[in-house]
């Protein structure tokens, strides 16, 4: 079979999944009601930006792959999304990928994890330079974070961003090339305390795009009063759909609707986080959360600001 015959299979399976993928969810979403849920789906991604997508080419299971990824969500009317990856940047694969998939806004970013060195600003600097510039992201580590590990209890070498409540050196060294690029900070997966540290020297030096990535989900677990300091000090405040066919589904979005109401939408982000395999695709995952927190009760106006105007300005978007 030619090339292309293999990549016309593929996509059709990635559209055939996607077509059940979003029933499936609409119908979680609606309570059975299945054509309105698709319609309400729909509506709510035409123009919303995704912040935190995962995809191939990675070092585990994906459900697709960048290309195909992009090709959803223009198909579906999004604006954007930023491809993720934890231990590689992805400012080279946004380049390549805006080549392949026109009339979408591609971004990526680097996540300061063991494979790029960790806290390491010569990384950041190279990706500020690489072809296209769609490198717009400065995840601090993840995986590798010391709170991820300590909070695993595993045993393996780790990233720290801080000692006796200090943020290292090399953090804030960091810190000063985002705010000289213009780019965004996200915590990762910090401690909340580490967050409150990271959002408070990125306000000290003058870094004007924040967010506090999916500040409530473990190993980070901010309180209310924690997400309200960041979001004061200009911290946008992540939430992450994730799997709506997860046991825990239905409290996680009740959790985050009231948290979201004490933090106030205009500042929060609503994003996916989806890719892995078995989950539902990003694009029909995330138009499934957005429908889900408009049935919480907030307004059309609220959820359009956390998935389109807030992580715009995230970008430097217009």
């Amino acid at each position: 079979m030619s090339t292309w015959g293999c990549v016309s299979r593929r996509l059709a399976r990635v559209t055939a999944v996607a077509a059940v993928g979003l029933v499936v969810l609409t119908v979680q979403v609606r309570g059975g009601q299945g054509g309105q849920g698709a319609a309400d789906v729909a509506s709510a991604l035409k123009g919303a930006l995704d912040i935190h997508v995962h995809s191939s080419p990675d070092d585990r299971p994906r459900s697709l792959d960048a290309i195909e990824a992009a090709r959803m969500a223009r198909a579906r009317g999004m604006r954007a999304i930023v491809l993720k990856n934890h231990y590689e940047s992805t400012a080279g694969l946004a380049y390549l990928v805006r080549k392949v998939v026109p009339d979408i806004e591609l971004f990526g970013g680097i996540d300061l994890n063991l494979t790029v060195g960790g806290i390491n600003p010569a990384a950041v600097e190279h990706m500020t330079r690489v072809s296209g510039g769609w490198g717009r992201m400065v995840w601090m580590p993840t995986f590798d974070a010391e709170n991820q590990v300590r909070y695993a209890k595993e045993t393996r070498p780790f990233v720290s961003v801080s000692r006796d409540d200090e943020l290292l050196p090399a953090v804030t060294q960091v810190i000063s090339l985002i705010a000289k690029h213009s780019l965004a900070l996200a915590t990762g997966h910090s401690s909340a305390q580490e967050v409150l540290l990271l959002v408070r020297e990125a306000r000290r030096q003058g870094v004007q795009r924040i967010v506090v990535t999916h500040a409530m989900n473990a190993p980070i677990l901010m309180t209310v009063p924690q997400m309200q300091e960041a979001a004061t000090l200009g911290a946008f405040i992540e939430f992450v759909g994730g799997s709506l066919a997860a046991a825990d589904a239905v409290a996680r979005i009740d959790r985050f609707a009231d948290a979201i109401r004490k933090v106030g939408p205009e500042f929060c982000i609503l994003s996916s986080d989806l890719g892995q395999m078995g989950n539902a695709l990003p694009a029909d995952g995330f138009g499934a959360f957005l429908v889900a927190m408009r049935g919480k009760g907030f307004s059309e106006r609220d959820v359009e600001r956390m998935s389109k105007q807030n992580p715009a300005r995230l970008l430097g978007l217009p």
